[in-house]
């Protein structure tokens, strides 16, 4: 679940989105809509309009979620009578990654299929970078990240390989000096634990 906030470009308005949804459809009660699928019926997002009736917000795009926000947007889908309750997870979405294997990809030249360690869990990615190699502590953008540039990270198949999250390189985090080539952010051995939350 990713929060958006833009009192400047879109108005008192705060975009919850949920997941994509194919046959998109809108009901509204009250300052709430719920964007969902017409076919399935599962919602993809919520819009709250006259958002600081509901919560003070001093953000300008993506909005950090936390226990306190999360509850006033429950309370404020419910208030306009809706009965769904949103599940946030907090746990971070930019962490420290170890890439355990890396193996050339079937369909693509220029592509890696590495399987990464992010703690909790072990990822495959398709990564393009040329610096990409097993034994590296990388960066990770699991799915439900958004990046600086705005795109949200999700699964996906790249040319036939599913993918689960991004290896960033220095420049997609934004990270002042970030080298202009190509090629991802590769972390010092010492100084990172796997799984630890990536701050930039």
């Amino acid at each position: 679940m990713n929060v958006f906030y833009n009192l400047q470009g879109i108005g008192d308005t705060l975009l919850i989105a949920i997941q994509d949804v194919e046959h998109k459809t809108v009901e509204r009660k009250g300052d709430v809509a719920r964007i969902y699928d017409e076919q399935t019926r599962q919602t993809g997002g919520f819009n709250i309009f006259n958002a600081s009736k509901y919560v003070q917000l001093d953000a300008n795009g993506k909005v950090e979620l936390n226990e306190e926000l999360a509850g006033k947007i429950n309370e404020a889908i419910q208030q306009n009578g809706f009965d769904e309750k949103l599940e946030a997870d907090f746990s971070p979405k930019f962490v420290v990654g170890f890439v355990k294997e890396k193996e050339k990809h079937p369909n693509a030249d220029k592509l890696s299929v590495c399987k990464v360690d992010v703690g909790t869990e072990e990822l495959q990615i398709v990564c393009g970078a040329p610096n990409v190699d097993a034994g590296q502590k990388v960066v990770v953008a699991k799915v439900g990240a958004v990046m600086p540039s705005g795109m949200i990270i999700k699964d996906a198949e790249l040319r036939g390989v599913p993918s689960s999250g991004m290896i960033c390189s220095a420049k997609e985090l934004d990270l002042p000096n970030a080298p202009q080539e190509k090629g991802i952010l590769v972390l010092e051995e010492d100084r990172y634990q796997i799984g630890e939350a990536f701050q930039f």
